[in-house]
């Protein structure tokens, strides 16, 4: 059994909220143990779906202790979700240089994680290791890394995939893109309007909604390196966990998926399995009481939030100010202090009272309200799970990554979302959706298309559903790697 020095050990460090009697703990456990590593990716919504997944194992799995790595920052925002006795929390460097001044550049803290890793980790797993023998390692997929780690240490690697199947495809399809379609700028946009059919699967998906990193965007930023570096990973995993519902995916990628990787596991939505936060109460902005006094007419609320990365252009700032302004809609806007600048003067002041406009939401709950009828989003896959949780159409507007992937299965397979006219927010394109959504038959319809939606997503995490039949596969992957 490992001795515990008193000092805490400079590699290995518990977040806030555990303490050396945790360690201690850990060193008295039986040493036939089963002992998951779990590694996230630190940012956007990729952390907190994580944890949600590891909670829910960790809750399944009494027997199984599960250690947690991210940054001391995301570390901090999972404090307010409740965690279990043997769900242990830990935090790894995150690269930024001393006295680092953030200015509010993801791309930045991004490459600076990407230079400490994968030594940050690979130092962590091997300290708790010695102190409790690690029997699986399972991690983000964007951590290719953990394949190596876990092939050092003779054990499982389980990759988790925190969006669409289609977009898990067209990245495990990067080489094939590259030859199909050439990198070279001139020739990208020259194909943009084709069709990815050359995909199984992917037809309805063209060029220009790919992700940034295949073949257009800056290919030798680093994050795209990774991710190309990850396609060739990923089919070496014992099981891929995808963030996704079985039953609304689309059947031909799925497939496809079953052939090229060793397991192919939809266990989504994580939204449905999110504990409740200790923090529940917390609305700092008053948000809830300011829907409570419009609930008296249902689904007539438009609410706009763009997630935690992106910021819309100044110009489209405006013009969604303006057809908010002039539509007469209610409307509670989450939008970070230091972007109020692009809003058209007095705008503020002109909807005090029709309009809220606030720093932060507590999404989930505001989506949940009765009152709330539209959502104007970048359409990332977690918000679109949040639309289907709680049947909320979308107006979308796609910025970069898979949400352009996403806003395609919306409109073209789905039809419960409304694309803004031209691609961008413009006050005629962003009024006629509002009026789509909250007053015209099209809406309504689209809120019954989702509330079906709704049931098959709860039936899938539900006793006998899909996903979770698919979690309880990935335990007993967990459990063997021990065995």
């Amino acid at each position: 059994m490992p001795t515990l020095q008193t000092q805490p050990n400079p590699q290995l460090r518990l977040s806030s909220g555990y303490n050396l009697c945790h360690l201690q703990a850990i060193a008295m456990a039986p040493s036939n143990k089963a002992h998951v590593v779990v590694l996230a990716f630190p940012f956007s919504s990729h952390p907190s779906a994580l944890f949600f997944l590891a909670r829910k194992l960790s809750e399944w799995a009494p027997d199984v202790a599960f250690s947690f790595f991210c940054t001391p920052k995301t570390n901090g925002s999972l404090s307010s979700w409740p965690t279990l006795p043997n769900l242990r929390i830990y935090d790894v460097a995150d690269g930024l240089p001393e006295g680092h001044v953030s200015k509010g550049r993801v791309d930045d803290e991004v490459e600076f994680f990407l230079v400490a890793t994968p030594g940050n980790y690979r130092e962590a797993v091997k300290r708790v290791d010695e102190i409790e023998k690690v029997s699986c390692v399972v991690s983000d997929a964007f951590l290719w890394f953990a394949r190596e780690i876990a092939e050092e240490m003779g054990v499982a690697w389980v990759a988790f995939w925190i969006a669409t199947a289609c977009a898990l495809s067209v990245h495990l399809n990067t080489d094939l893109i590259r030859r199909k379609i050439g990198t070279r700028s001139e020739e990208v946009s020259a194909r943009m309007d084709e069709s990815l059919a050359f995909i199984p699967g992917c037809s309805q998906f063209r060029v220009r909604d790919l992700p940034e990193g295949i073949v257009f965007g800056p290919l030798d930023f680093s994050l795209f390196k990774s991710l190309h570096k990850m396609s060739q990973e990923l089919p070496r995993a014992t099981a891929i966990l995808v963030n996704t519902i079985e039953e609304i995916d689309y059947d031909p990628v799925l497939d496809h998926l079953r052939t090229v990787l060793n397991k192919c596991l939809p266990v989504g939505p994580l939204t449905l399995l999110a504990p409740t936060r200790r923090d529940c109460d917390s609305d700092p902005h008053s948000c809830l009481p300011w829907l409570e006094a419009r609930a008296h007419d249902p689904a007539s609320v438009a609410y706009v939030g763009f997630g935690t990365v992106v910021v819309p252009p100044p110009s489209e700032l405006a013009a969604l100010a303006e057809a908010l302004e002039e539509s007469g809609v209610h409307f509670l806007w989450s939008l970070k202090d230091n972007t109020r600048e692009s809003l058209p003067a007095g705008f503020l002041d002109r909807t005090r009272g029709r309009g809220l406009v606030v720093p932060w939401t507590p999404q989930s709950r505001v989506l949940g309200h009765v009152a709330v009828g539209a959502f104007i989003s970048h359409c990332g896959w977690n918000s679109v799970l949040e639309s289907i949780t709680f049947v909320v159409p979308m107006i979308y507007r796609p910025f970069f990554s898979d949400q352009r992937i996403n806003a395609r299965i919306l409109s073209q397979v789905l039809g419960i979302a409304v694309e803004v006219k031209g691609g961008v927010l413009t006050k005629d394109g962003v009024m006629d959706g509002l009026d789509l959504l909250l007053k015209r038959k099209e809406g309504k319809e689209m809120r019954e298309r989702i509330g079906a939606l709704k049931l098959i997503a709860k039936n899938a995490v539900g006793e006998t559903g899909s996903s979770t039949k698919n979690l309880k596969t990935a335990l007993e992957i967990i459990r063997g790697s021990a065995a």
